[in-house]
């Protein structure tokens, strides 16, 4: 079965198991040259819902941890919202690692029923999937995969520390780390002031990317 390791861009993860981010980011390379473009789920998801699709466990199909209650795509990727099912014991340890931060990754598994190779680059541009299950693993395809806040549908730029805030502007906001850390201590200001230091027009778009992730 094709497996494809992209973003989990976990939202929120609750106590009650019920967790929200991203399986797959359209247009965005994955480390097995493979980019899934816009809308190649749309007939898979009409055809089997989010209940058709199932929520394992390192790609396992003798572990099943939970279900998934809403997955739909957007102009960013594939998005879902699921439950582990913490009556299952192998679910209640997902959950543990991944508050803990020990797990911080989904892969998909599917079938490419329409794509394209580029014979100079040997990407393979994937227009159409037929998706199976959505997985949580160790080490997903995206490197970028990663878990940016913690608790009940908490979002990413109200995460609870400064370190967990300064880690979503480095990552979803695009900032450098100094201008995260001139941000978080000096508020817009500081990064004004960091901008005219050094003489550089990131400033605008560190800003404009850094609210586009906080509406999406």
């Amino acid at each position: 079965m094709p497996n494809l390791g992209t973003p989990l861009e976990i939202k929120s993860v609750s106590a009650d198991g019920t967790f929200e981010g991203y399986a797959s980011l359209f247009n965005r390379e994955d480390m097995g040259r493979d980019v899934i473009l816009p809308g190649a789920f749309t007939e898979s998801l009409k055809k089997r819902s989010a209940n058709g699709i199932k929520l394992l466990y390192q790609h396992d199909p003798a572990e099943p941890i939970g279900v998934w209650e809403h997955i739909r795509e957007d102009a960013k990727g594939l998005y879902a919202r699921g439950r582990l099912l913490l009556s299952v014991s192998r679910a209640r340890e997902v959950h543990a690692l991944l508050e803990a931060g020990a797990l911080d990754g989904l892969s998909i598994g599917f079938k490419a029923i329409s794509a394209r190779r580029e014979a100079k680059t040997s990407i393979r541009r994937i227009s159409k999937v037929d998706l199976w299950e959505i997985s949580v693993v160790t080490f997903p395809m995206m490197p970028e995969a990663r878990i940016t806040s913690l608790g009940k549908r908490l979002a990413a730029p109200y995460a609870r520390s400064a370190r967990e805030f300064e880690r979503w502007l480095t990552t979803d906001g695009h900032f450098t780390q100094n201008e995260a850390r001139a941000f978080l201590s000096h508020g817009l200001r500081g990064l004004h002031a960091l901008s005219a230091a050094n003489g550089t027009t990131r400033l605008s778009t560190a800003i404009r990317a850094a609210t586009r992730a906080m509406r999406d």
